[in-house]
């Protein structure tokens, strides 16, 4: 996807260049979101081999949001009103419960039996990058605009992942992936640059701390989409996991 959105948005890229140059240490923000991006896709990767998609993208994305505000207040000098404090509380409650009653059939906060399973590993390493990145594209996007931080973020991962994606997969497999499923990958790389430039832009006028919460209320989604497309059975645990999840970053969308 990230390859695929390169290439048909490269004119964008060459014009945005072209017109918002770099300022500051706005080369340095970009190396280091790329680093982190790459990273993020392999952790996230391996967690989706792993685990079931509606028990990895609730934990990642929601520990992500967590630990966000968490980064804002200790780094950004931000501040957390009682509603976010409130909504970080019942998002590590949604974890617990959705990996507890999922795999042992009782819910669960302790950090030692949450870290037994390979997938939950792997989430729980995605949702820290998720974090980082997030406070590090917030003072990233002060320097460059934010439609050419993302395709810098698309071309970037895309050249760096080459050399992984040759060793693991082989080009051949890469290939036969691309022209077996172009009509999604295409849609899907639109997608998931208009998805994340939208934050981006975001960030820009609101705080990293409300900004990253927020865009994660399509973890209902996802677990709708894990049942209905990938036919995942959706347990009562991930189910109530979720909505938690979910009423936890409704708090802090809408904390002032």
């Amino acid at each position: 996807m990230n390859a695929t959105g390169s290439i048909i948005l490269f004119p964008l890229g060459v014009f945005l260049v072209a017109t918002e140059p770099v300022r500051g240490p706005g080369a340095w923000f970009l190396l280091g979101t790329i680093l982190f991006h790459v990273a993020y896709f392999i952790t996230l990767s391996r967690a989706y081999v792993a685990s079931d998609f509606s028990l990895v993208y609730p934990i990642s994305r929601g520990l992500g949001s967590t630990v966000v505000p968490i980064i804002g207040i200790l780094i950004l000098h931000e501040t957390v009103a009682l509603a976010a404090a409130i909504g970080i509380a019942l998002v590590i409650l949604g974890i617990g419960i959705i990996h507890g009653i999922a795999q042992r059939g009782k819910p669960t906060l302790n950090p030692l039996t949450m870290l037994g399973s390979r997938g939950t590993q792997y989430a729980l390493l995605t949702g820290i990058i998720i974090a980082i990145y997030s406070t590090w594209d917030k003072v990233g996007v002060t320097y460059v605009h934010p439609l050419l931080y993302m395709y810098s973020i698309s071309l970037g991962v895309t050249l760096m992942l080459i050399p992984y994606q040759a060793r693991v997969h082989g080009f051949r497999t890469v290939m036969d992936e691309w022209k077996n499923s172009l009509s999604p990958i295409v849609i899907g790389s639109l997608m998931v640059f208009s998805a994340y430039a939208l934050v981006l832009i975001a960030l820009t006028t609101s705080r990293v701390s409300y900004v990253a919460p927020t865009r994660e209320v399509g973890l209902v989604f996802g677990l709708v989409l894990g049942w209905l497309v990938l036919k995942e059975k959706i347990t009562k645990g991930r189910a109530i996991g979720s909505l938690s999840i979910v009423a936890g970053l409704i708090l802090l969308g809408i904390a002032p």
